[in-house]
């Protein structure tokens, strides 16, 4: 992600989700921002949203509050704002900038599975979503995507997954299912969740033992968010 990005409407929705299958609080999670610079762009600016209260506040009032009064009010995009919050109990945060080069990045990651030990949970949140052809590990831009053996690394430690998506420009119903029928190939999980929203799809990769657990807090996203959040169960 980056901090320009803070508090835009696909922030919202993100960090409602998290806290959403965290329980706020219930079991630990650790945040891997993935973060990179900002570019200067001014595709941040999706924030209209926090002049209509009566309209997407009661999804999440606390957080809808918080990010108002951060984004509006003081006029910060800091990624900080929420880690310095209450909203994300019993999490840690890995909020250094993603390294492109491949030593780099392998130390990165280590530090992630460093502040994930004893998490239940933990959300990955590349710029783009999961690598692809076009940018190998390692390569100029590769800070932009999360890696299979990242993601088969973090399963085999024993944490459950959530993993932000950036749709491409592809029909979006198979992308989804492709994308969780691979998922599921590579950690051997039971099921995929997938949390469908207008710009971007999460994935949720649980662990066996959690599975009921998540199976309760994906229904009460279902009941915060409505339409807003679209889930869908995909198995082998």
């Amino acid at each position: 992600m980056k901090n320009q990005y803070f508090g835009d409407i696909n922030d919202y929705r993100k960090y409602g989700l998290l806290r959403g299958l965290s329980g706020r609080g219930v079991i630990k999670t650790a945040a891997c921002w993935m973060l990179t610079p900002d570019d200067g762009r001014n595709d941040g600016s999706r924030i209209k949203y926090l002049l209509q209260p009566e309209k997407w506040r009661h999804h999440d009032p606390q957080l809808f509050d918080h990010v108002r009064s951060v984004v509006i009010h003081r006029g910060v995009r800091d990624v900080a704002e929420i880690e310095n919050s209450s909203l994300l109990p019993s999490c840690s945060f890995c909020s250094e900038l993603v390294p492109d080069d491949r030593e780099g990045r392998s130390l990165y990651h280590e530090g992630a599975l460093d502040s994930a030990r004893g998490c239940d949970l933990v959300f990955f949140d590349p710029d783009n979503g999961i690598e692809v052809k076009s940018k190998p590990y390692g390569c100029k831009d590769s800070s932009k995507y999360l890696y299979w053996h990242e993601i088969e690394r973090f399963w085999k430690a024993g944490h459950s997954l959530l993993i932000y998506q950036h749709f491409p420009r592809v029909k979006r119903d198979p992308y989804i299912s492709g994308k969780s029928q691979r998922l599921i190939e590579k950690t051997e999980a039971q099921e995929i969740v997938s949390f469908r929203t207008s710009h971007v799809v999460f994935f949720l990769v649980p662990q066996e033992e959690r599975r009921e657990f998540f199976h309760t807090r994906t229904e009460e996203v279902e009941r915060s968010w409505g339409s807003e959040i679209q889930v869908a169960y995909h198995r082998r």
